[in-house]
């Protein structure tokens, strides 16, 4: 995996060298696959000429050449298929996923943690270990089985939703929104709706989810890279045919008794995409539901943002408060949001706490903006 990494690195610098004289070719992506396939070619070579060198021998067996099909079919397939070889029960779940996102989705250890809530240092051992672990079972990709499939199936879910997550809002990237992520994520979740193993409830209750997020990606960025917040967004924007979709995935998803995470946050993203004067009472139980399937920070703060829609602000502080998360940035961007109407000074403090605990350039900038528009209503003295 190791040599992997290497001949892609290799790659995309040879391309940012050519590319910077030469121009980009017409077909980037065919460029890219065929220069690493001739790295990959390189390395086998040298290495088999190493090891029979190594082996002081007249005569081994000879080297002959990987079958490696790069037709833009096979890649589309392989990459899930990478996914699915990697989520290998040899390892815990959550060195599955790691590995999954570090090698094939392109994340930094950073990126990783983020998403895993979880420390840099943590995920660095956790990687290594995992690493260890395939070596050391003599890891090959080969044809699953259907049980294979099945039973890591929801770890592919996994890292597929936290792959668009990280293309929705980015916490490290200094675009906050990397839509290249999120089309990537729902390439791959449509791939699995093509197979009956992997064509569930589950996988279409994800599929609505990323389209009704996906369909507000372009309101959600101003001209200035600001993020424009969700009560302030052009509608116009929205992309109704992404929304349509959503409506068609949860339809799906529904075909069974089955309510998981996805489904959950589906509705909930399909609520936001509606102009209903209670939404938010039904946003407000979805996420009650949501946090007794599976709790998480960011969940819990974003039900107390809709308990202050349907309770008042003064009811979702004290809710917030209970929440004992001094470290988050997300806590204190809510808390500034709720004190905003009541006492501005708090409001600041809190939204300058947000400021220095986020790690994403474009958030700090957006805050550092309400931050100033906040102080100018401050009265003189």
């Amino acid at each position: 995996m190791e040599t992997a990494e290497d001949i892609v690195s290799d790659t995309f610098l040879k391309a940012s060298e050519y590319w910077a004289a030469n121009g980009i070719p017409h077909n980037p992506e065919g460029w890219l696959y065929a220069v690493a396939k001739n790295k990959a070619k390189d390395h086998f070579k040298h290495q088999s000429i190493v090891d029979e060198y190594a082996k002081n021998t007249e005569s081994g067996e000879r080297y002959s050449e990987p079958e490696i099909d790069f037709s833009t079919e096979a890649i589309s397939d392989s990459e899930l298929a990478m996914i699915f070889a990697v989520s290998d029960p040899m390892n815990p779940v959550e060195a599955q996923i790691s590995l999954a996102l570090k090698i094939l989705c392109g994340f930094t250890v950073e990126e990783i943690a983020n998403a895993l809530l979880e420390k840099p240092e943590t995920i660095k051992k956790r990687l290594q270990r995992a690493r260890d672990n395939l070596r050391t079972h003599n890891f090959q990709i080969r044809p699953l089985s259907r049980q294979d499939i099945e039973s890591r199936f929801e770890t592919v879910l996994k890292t597929l939703y936290l792959l668009f997550n990280e293309g929705y809002f980015s916490k490290t990237n200094n675009r906050m929104v990397r839509k290249e992520l999120c089309l990537e994520a729902m390439r791959l979740a449509m791939i699995l709706t093509e197979n009956p193993l992997t064509n569930s409830s589950l996988t279409h209750a994800l599929l609505a989810l990323m389209c009704y997020q996906s369909s507000r990606l372009d309101a959600r960025i101003n001209e200035e890279g600001e993020v424009v917040l969700f009560d302030q967004q052009d509608r116009k924007r929205w992309d109704h045919s992404l929304i349509e979709k959503g409506n068609y995935f949860l339809i799906m998803a529904t075909d069974g008794n089955e309510v998981s995470k996805y489904h959950l946050e589906a509705g909930i993203a399909y609520w936001h995409t509606t102009g209903s004067d209670n939404k938010w009472h039904h946003i407000l139980q979805l996420y009650n539901q949501l946090l007794i399937i599976e709790y998480s920070p960011m969940a819990a703060l974003n039900r107390t943002f809709a308990y202050a829609q349907v309770h008042g602000h003064e009811k979702a502080i004290a809710e917030a408060e209970k929440l004992n998360l001094p470290d988050s940035s997300y806590y204190h961007g809510l808390m500034g949001y709720l004190y905003s109407k009541s006492d501005i000074r708090k409001a600041v403090l809190h939204y300058e706490n947000a400021m220095n605990l986020t790690k994403s350039p474009a958030e700090k900038e957006t805050l550092r903006k309400e931050i100033e528009r906040m102080k100018t209503a401050l009265p003189e003295g």
